[in-house]
């Protein structure tokens, strides 16, 4: 049946069929430019747009510490590019370490409306388990900042630390980026963790750029669908990792997943409209 399915699928257009999509991960490192490079590529894949979440660093174009200048300006590229593009959902950074500057260029961004800070601990070099972490995201929970942060697992113990905050700051929301990379089996554990009294973790997220690529029509297709129902289908956002990776071959794989189109609508465009009000 599913071959057919997918057979079916084919001869209707692909994943095309399955528009529209809110993109929750872009990097837009050169603003308008790359706006427009991201648009033509999503349309060239024959997918509506329902929402882009846009970074303005990644890649080359790190936010380092003590670069509160390029830091400052880089988030008020971002909220000058969506304020023109309705779609663009602006992601702002900072750098933890910075301390009280962080937290004064956080509590700015709100102010202009930004609703969430990306955060990637080995880019920017700094430790998730760090106290000055704790405080930052602990802040934005505050403000009503939701806090996107890398889990492609790069390190052995990257989760686990990660998990750790997410408990230790049920203030705040939480999308942890690539859903732990390879290692995307450990959030299994979210299953058992929810079993405990006031352990819901009902404040994290996951999205599944990178790891649904490998996973879609492979060995490991099951486990990892398993993966997705455990840690919760209303909890899992699409997102591509653009440039490094296109929205086109993410919605492709996720239709390819052996989901009900309810689960994978979810995913693809309901999940995120409802956790960021779009």
């Amino acid at each position: 049946m599913r071959t057919l399915a997918w057979f079916l699928l084919l001869v209707s257009g692909g994943a095309a069929a399955a528009s529209p999509a809110f993109d929750v991960h872009v990097h837009l490192r050169e603003g308008e430019a790359s706006l427009r490079a991201y648009q033509a590529d999503v349309e060239a894949a024959g997918i509506e747009l329902a929402g882009v979440g846009a970074m303005w660093f990644g890649g080359p174009h790190q936010a380092r510490q003590g670069e509160l200048e390029k830091i400052r300006a880089g988030n008020d590229g971002v909220i000058a590019l969506a304020a023109k593009h309705p779609l663009v959902l602006p992601i702002a950074t900072v750098h933890p370490y910075d301390e009280a500057a962080a937290m004064e260029e956080l509590a700015r961004v709100a102010a202009a409306g930004v609703r969430v800070l990306k955060l990637h601990a080995h880019t920017q070099g700094f430790d998730v388990s760090d106290p000055r972490v704790e405080a930052l995201v602990r802040k934005a929970g505050e403000l009503g900042v939701i806090v996107l942060m890398d889990n492609a697992n790069i390190l052995p113990g990257d989760s686990e630390k990660l998990f750790n905050l997410v408990v230790r700051v049920p203030g705040t929301t939480f999308v942890l980026a690539h859903i732990g990379g390879m290692n995307f089996r450990f959030w299994n554990i979210l299953a058992l963790a929810r079993t405990a009294d006031g352990f819901a973790m009902d404040n994290l997220y996951f999205d599944i750029s990178g790891p649904v690529l490998l996973a879609a029509d492979s060995p490991i297709e099951a486990e990892f669908v398993w993966t997705l129902r455990n840690v919760g289908i209303d909890r899992v956002l699409l997102g591509s990792d653009y440039p490094q990776m296109g929205l086109g071959a993410m919605a492709d794989a996720l239709e390819r997943l052996d989901l009900s189109d309810e689960e994978k609508d979810k995913i693809r465009v309901g999940n995120a409209r409802r956790l960021f009000g779009r």
